[in-house]
Formats: C-alpha cells, structure tokens, sequence
C-alpha cells in the first residue's frame, strides 16, 4: 500500500473512449481511486453499483471516482453502459498504474496461488497526497467509509 500522506504517483490511462485521463488533471479535487479485478463480475459489479449509487453525494462534495482494472477499454465501455456507471474507468492492460499503486501480487483461492489485482482504493486529497488507504476491500459498506473521509 501507498503509506498515507505520500504523494500520488502521476499516471495516464485511457478510458473506455480512448481519452487519455492523467491524475495532474484532477488537482484541486479529491480523487477516489480504486482498483479491481474485472468488469462485470459480482463483487467488482456491486461495487461499482455502490459508487453509481453515491455520485451525487461525490459530486456535491467536489470529488471524483476513477475505477483501474487491466480490462480492456471496450470491456469498460460495455460494463458502464450496462450498469449505467457515471464515473471513468480507466484501463491499465500492462498493470504499470495497478503495479504502482501496490494492488497487484500473489492471490489465492480454493487453494491455487496466482497473481491478480487486490481490491485497493485510495482517497486522494486535493494536493495529490494520499488522505486513506484502504487495502484488502471488502465491498460491503465500504463506498460508506470512503464517502465519510470526503
């Protein structure tokens, strides 16, 4: 994880238009940025549903939401249309920004080891340093706990 109070290492992605979004860009707002495994799978679906869900409170607050995965720009296109997503989702398919941002390693399940990308999210404040860290997410309540830290 990004220790807290660090600056934010710049990074630009393309989103599921082919735009170029760097985080120099959203300076002067607070940024929510998370990570996670794939498009259109349950946990990654309800998560990101819970953000759609909170946009307004995000937006009053001047703040925006930018979603990282390795997914490719048309499978982010094709997710937020299905879920009516206003927030970009920014594709990072050679895991550079999810390398530098700590979310990817080793992960395990049913016992089988392989690497893939932990579900992080960072709150960065208006100055590009990082406000919270949360790492290991767990998507139950937790758009909650990141609403509360804007």
């Amino acid at each position: 994880m990004l220790q807290e109070g660090t600056q934010a290492p710049n990074f630009t992605l393309k989103d599921a238009n082919g735009k170029e979004h760097s985080l120099l860009q959203y300076k002067g707002k607070k940024v929510i940025l998370y990570f996670y495994p794939r498009d259109d799978t349950p946990g990654c679906t309800q998560e990101a549903c819970d953000f759609r869900d909170s946009i307004q409170v995000v937006t009053k607050k001047k703040a925006v939401i930018l979603g990282i995965s390795a997914d490719s720009e048309a499978s982010h296109g094709k997710f937020a249309k299905k879920f009516g997503l206003p927030f970009t989702l920014l594709s990072d398919p050679e895991k550079k920004v999810i390398q530098q941002y700590k979310a990817w390693g080793e992960k395990s399940m049913y016992g089988k080891k392989y690497m893939g990308i932990f579900r992080t999210t960072y709150v960065i404040d208006e100055k590009g340093k990082v406000l919270k860290a949360f790492g290991n997410v767990k998507v139950s309540k937790h758009v909650e706990e990141v609403i509360s830290l804007l």
